[in-house]
């Protein structure tokens, strides 16, 4: 007789999620914005896992906060979906391909020229410029139906433009969300979302933000006393997660600073490895996983 009742239905959901992110780290090239539109398609319309509301409020939150925007969507996806243990099959699923290809180029394709592949990179590049492009005006529609709405987001959207890096986009987030409070109505505010499931305590809250801060303090005390380049690179890695806004590409200068300067590798491997993470699936931050024989390890 099978199994039934809620741990049954929990194990099957988690399963689902996991079966569901490892096809999209698989599938979803193009860096993380390109993933959101991924995430919108595949979580928001075809299995209605949440609503669009609610996936643009989750989406905004994971901007602001620092670290890789669209893991940590992905990651709340599932903990909404199938609790804690979701949460991990969904970071394991997405993360899990791409770290392993580049772990794999990086230890037995050492001797492959990857400059050499610039024009598959583009390509990969402009058919993410579509796919973002499309899920865009997929979210446009819902989220901004009417002229003020649209025009908060012209405005977002010129704030980011004109003043890059992590000030630009934190300045349009805050732009934004005081301009709806004075602009629009209640009426236009409520936009009857059905709200994220996350059933997580105040205990459990308060465990992650203490072992996050531990290992911005504790990280950096053992790098030092210890020496050790896995200490070290483990340091740098952390760091680089924990404090850089916008994900993605606005990790570079920081990775560059981190390894290369460090001599945990070359400047020319660092540049192709990046560009290899480029052509992957999945997120980014694979990127980190990188290893070349000319490094100091």
């Amino acid at each position: 007789m099978p199994d039934s009742g809620p741990q049954a239905n929990t194990e099957a959901s988690i399963k689902e999620v996991f079966i569901t992110f490892l096809k999209l780290g698989l599938t979803a090239f193009g860096g993380p914005v390109a993933h959101l539109g991924f995430f919108q398609t595949t979580f928001v319309e075809q299995k209605r896992w949440l609503s669009s509301s609610a996936y643009a409020e989750l989406v905004a939150l994971c901007q602001f906060i620092p670290g890789p925007a669209s893991s940590q969507v992905g990651f709340a996806i599932g903990l909404h979906r199938a609790g804690l243990g979701g949460a991990i099959a969904a970071w394991v699923g997405f993360t899990l391909p791409s770290a392993l290809l580049m772990l794999l180029l990086g230890v037995s394709l050492f001797h492959l020229d990857l400059s050499s592949y610039q024009g598959l990179l583009q390509g990969l590049k402009i058919t993410a410029v579509a796919v973002v492009a499309w899920a865009l005006w997929s979210m446009a529609k819902s989220l901004t139906p009417d002229l003020p709405r649209r025009g908060i987001a012209l405005l977002g959207a010129s704030v980011a433009l004109f003043i890059p890096g992590v000030l630009g986009q934190l300045g349009a987030l805050f732009c934004g969300a005081l301009l709806a409070l004075i602009i629009l109505t209640p009426k236009q505010s409520n936009t009857q979302a059905e709200g994220l499931n996350i059933h997580l305590s105040k205990s459990t809250a308060w465990t992650a933000g203490l072992l996050f801060l531990a290992g911005l303090i504790l990280l950096p005390v053992i790098a030092f006393t210890s020496g050790h380049s896995l200490w070290l690179l483990s340091d740098s890695m952390y760091r680089a997660g924990s404090l850089v806004f916008g994900g993605g590409h606005v990790v570079l200068p920081l990775l560059h600073a981190e390894t290369v300067n460090q001599q945990l590798i070359s400047a020319d491997n660092f540049l192709a490895g990046y560009g290899a993470a480029q052509a992957m699936p999945g997120p980014l931050f694979s990127f980190s996983v990188f290893y070349r024989r000319s490094s100091k390890w």
